[in-house]
């Protein structure tokens, strides 16, 4: 993998900020867009700009073609087993809230249970809390062990008989925990569960074969994965999604209306309700060429590399406490001792260095490792070992400011 050519194609990576070369450790956050995406939304918004499937002009006809195409590269990327599987959302947040809105407010009931973990991003968490409150659900968590993995052993503890919905995320967007998301499945579906994967970190990162993990949904967003901001996916079992009800109305997902009742479109159109994000999916579209062209196993490797790397080369440093296991996806968290997150962010933006600091949506996860905050370096198929060796100089005089200082 060519991680120099790569890099030529994303030209926000060429400046300076604050005097010094651009040191983006943030994908986690967002991701960076190649060359090749922003020119296939300029040029959708160029040329074909039009609402889609109702329009029978030229315009509309193409910008239908390159909609509906985004979504049979995503079945593809996914392995789903049909586009009547895949619908395009806002992002994760909102393909979770519509499973948890949708499905679970419909089936669950007193007595019945939801599990999840303490390392799910608030997008898997509140959705759930808000469901179980709806319905009268009980909310169980399977318990983290000391490295911030989860046992299968756990599961086969907390998932019983009256457990119907089993959600976890597919990567810990804090710990870099790479969940085995397919053996919980497997747990779940003998329990009678369904099982919900949070994809937000998984997607961008590895091969998501969707039909072999299991999974009964899996969401994730565009903008982790090269793609723009705004646009994400449901995947759904097509049986599930048939049985759901919609949870916006209007415009696009209508079938039949008259003054007293109405009867929705069918999957996947039925979701999407009002003009869809279009020249997000075309963007998405363009960006799951790009990942394909580079080769997603190409890109795991390289990010293992970076990873382990990365590991290396910050235990060097005295005072620094990591989290999260050994064996983990291209992220590391990180507190210097005695310096606040926000404090180490700032010291490295003045290098041009740009990490991520807070509780990085994960609150319950911050008081199980017994931290406020933390920093957060997180890296992608752009990154290469000079971004690490910026990292750590940066860190190096974090530490000989603040111990000036005090």
């Amino acid at each position: 993998m060519d991680v120099k050519a790569i890099r030529e194609q994303f030209p926000i990576l060429h400046q300076e900020v604050n005097g010094h070369p651009l040191v983006y450790l943030d994908s986690s956050a967002t991701s960076q867009k190649p060359r090749q995406v922003i020119d296939a939304v300029n040029a959708y918004y160029k040329e074909d700009n039009s609402n889609v499937h109702r329009g029978v002009h030229t315009l509309g006809s193409r910008a239908t073609d390159q909609y509906e195409g985004a979504r049979e590269k995503v079945r593809r990327f996914i392995n789903a087993a049909s586009t009547a599987e895949v619908i395009f959302t806002r992002g994760t947040t909102t393909s979770l809230n519509t499973v948890a809105y949708s499905y679970a407010r419909a089936n669950l009931k007193a007595g019945d249970e939801i599990v999840i973990t303490p390392m799910e991003h608030h997008s898997n968490l509140i959705p759930w809390q808000q469901a179980a409150k709806a319905t009268g659900a009980t909310l169980k968590y399977v318990s983290l062990q000391r490295d911030g993995t989860v046992s299968l052993a756990d599961v086969r503890e907390t998932v019983t008989e009256n457990t119907k919905v089993v959600a976890i995320t597919h990567v810990s967007n804090v710990l870099g925990t790479i969940n085995p998301v397919k053996e919980i499945a497997d747990i779940a579906h003998q329990h009678g569960a369904i099982m919900v994967v949070d994809g937000a970190q998984g997607a961008p990162h590895m091969e998501v074969d969707v039909q072999d993990l299991g999974c009964d949904f899996y969401t994730f967003s565009g903008h982790k994965m090269c793609a723009p901001t705004g646009i994400g996916v449901l995947y759904g079992k097509q049986k599930l999604l048939e049985d759901m009800e919609p949870v916006e109305f209007g415009g696009e997902m209508i079938d039949f209306v008259n003054l007293y009742d109405s009867t929705w479109k069918e999957l996947p159109w039925k979701f999407e309700g009002g003009t869809p994000i279009i020249a997000g999916a075309v963007g998405l579209g363009a960006a799951i060429d790009f990942l394909n062209d580079v080769g997603m196993d190409n890109i795991i490797d390289h990010e293992q590399r970076l990873a382990d790397y990365t590991m290396e080369k910050l235990r060097t440093i005295d005072g620094i406490s990591i989290y999260g296991p050994e064996e983990r996806a291209a992220l590391v968290t990180f507190n210097l001792d005695d310096v606040h997150p926000h404090d180490t962010a700032t010291v490295l933006d003045a290098e041009g260095i740009a990490v991520r600091a807070g509780h990085h949506c994960a609150q319950p996860l911050m008081k199980w490792l017994d931290v406020t905050a933390t920093a957060r370096a997180s890296f992608y198929l752009y990154n290469n070992e000079e971004d690490v060796d910026r990292l750590v100089d940066g860190l190096l005089k974090t530490k000989e400011y603040f111990g000036d200082v005090f």
